[in-house]
């Protein structure tokens, strides 16, 4: 025998005991990487104690959780004057019975006391409603009247307590007083909505509000969602033989030449790729060389209104109203009438972007409603095209344009106007739309332009019946 250690087996397999470095495991001893709350308050020990410093975190979770939810309803009910009350209730308290003794601050404090107890006492309770918010029209022109109505019913078993209700209505508040009401009875209240100014009137949600006469609570329950009353600017029947300058309604031809149309323009000889279906016989046999037919291409009208949104274009606001009308007006009648019409407004540029955004956003005009919706919402801004830059954009971006409106107000000069007529193809009707109140309406001719100013809606439909007639 030679060495100390002891003799190594390399012929056979060892069994589970005969391993190195494995040891027994011992079920106390951990052997994972678990970390959680636990492992991080007692680490791996156990036993009474471990256990009775997780209970007591777990109850104070608990108690940290309903006391958080307790701080937050309360915070939600009682107003910054009721705070105020609080904390001169605590400090009177201290400064009467405890540190001063002063007669002044005793009264003070139970004058206190009673305010904080009418406000607990006037929270006590709930109503048992079913509400609704009604619009009588989700749709008017600006200036209609229009009503909204809620309904409370009373779903409880006992008689209801009266309420105030709240109801949000553009900037405004509209209030409601609700009655005290027997089970299932109904109460109805009807309030007016502002139309004076187009756009989107969000209307709801409709609240309740209990408070205590000197305002130290105040709690709110929402009982609707929201609703919506458009605005739509105000329109006018424009007749529809005055909605064009040109009368190609049913296909008036153009000097564009194609291969196959309606108008016959000549004959010439046969080009590879020409369609067979067009060869003159007739000719063909006189010449011995075919010939086809050529025609002077037609196209429908295409209507476009272009309504500039720069504020640099128009003086004030009722210019500016005066042209969203004009625009609608336009667009609304093209419509009715079946043509293809587009209407577009200006982009603005962001506050912040590195260069000018030269774009349009085209409108729906699917419907005249979905126009008006749309049109109700536009805004101007400083940094919006102005309409030498919205008509050259329409140039570029919208085809087979046969007569623009261009529609901006009094501060732009015709030398602007002119420039904007000469972004279009000379085929292209242009007519410029000046919305100027203290203009005398008519209609002035210049190479290349038709300009109308309009100082009201209504002389829109005689500036463009005297502008067809003539045309």
């Amino acid at each position: 025998m030679s060495g100390s250690g002891s003799p190594r087996s390399t012929g056979s397999p060892r069994g589970p005991a005969q391993r190195t470095g494995t040891r027994p495991l011992d079920p106390h001893t951990r052997t994972d990487t678990l970390s959680n709350t636990r492992t991080r308050l007692v680490g791996a020990r156990t036993g009474v104690l471990a256990d009775g410093v997780v209970g007591v975190v777990r109850v104070g979770r608990r108690v940290g959780a309903a006391v958080g939810e307790v701080g937050r309803r309360v915070s939600s009910v009682v107003t910054p004057l009721g705070w105020i009350v609080l904390a001169l209730l605590v400090a009177a308290g201290l400064v009467g019975y405890v540190l001063l003794g002063w007669v002044e601050a005793v009264v003070l404090f139970w004058i206190a006391v009673v305010l904080v107890l009418v406000a607990v006492v006037s929270l006590i309770g709930r109503n048992a409603f079913a509400v609704t918010l009604e619009l009588e029209r989700h749709k008017v022109v600006v200036g209609e009247p229009a009503t909204a109505a809620i309904s409370v019913r009373s779903t409880g078993s006992h008689r209801s307590l009266g309420a105030t209700a709240e109801i949000p209505v553009g900037e405004g508040l509209a209030e409601a007083a609700i009655p005290s009401l027997r089970r299932d009875a109904v109460h109805r209240h009807e309030f007016a909505v502002p139309t004076a100014r187009r756009g989107v009137v969000p209307i709801g949600p409709v609240h309740t509000v209990r408070a205590d006469p000197i305002g130290l609570v105040r709690r709110e329950l929402i009982w609707t969602g929201r609703e919506q009353l458009v605005v739509h600017p105000r329109t006018i029947a424009v007749p529809s033989t005055s909605t064009g300058l040109i009368r190609d309604l049913e296909g008036a031809a153009t000097t564009d030449l194609t291969p196959s149309d309606v108008s016959f323009h000549a004959l010439r000889e046969y080009q590879a790729g020409d369609d067979r279906r067009y060869i003159h016989w007739k000719s063909t046999a006189k010449t011995g060389t075919y010939m086809v037919r050529q025609f002077e291409q037609t196209r429908r009208s295409h209507l476009v209104v272009g309504l500039s949104t720069a504020r640099g274009d128009f003086l004030d606001d009722e210019e500016f109203e005066l042209a969203v009308s004009v625009a609608g007006s336009l667009g609304v009648r093209a419509i009715r009438d079946g043509r293809t019409v587009s209407v577009v407004v200006g982009e603005k540029t962001p506050e912040f972007a590195k260069r000018r955004v030269y774009a349009v956003r085209p409108l729906s005009t699917v419907r005249p409603g979905r126009l008006l919706d749309d049109l109700a919402v536009v805004a101007s801004d400083e940094n919006a095209l102005p309409v030498r830059d919205v008509a050259r954009v329409i140039s570029d971006t919208v085809t087979g344009v046969s007569i623009a409106f261009l529609v901006t107000g009094s501060p732009t000069p015709l030398a602007e106007l002119r420039a904007a007529s000469a972004a279009f193809p000379a085929d292209v009707e242009v007519v410029a739309v000046v919305c100027d109140p203290d203009a005398r309406p008519g209609l002035r001719r210049v190479p290349g332009l038709n300009v109308l100013r309009v100082g009201l809606l209504d002389d829109l439909r005689q500036a463009l019946a005297r502008a067809a007639a003539v045309s």
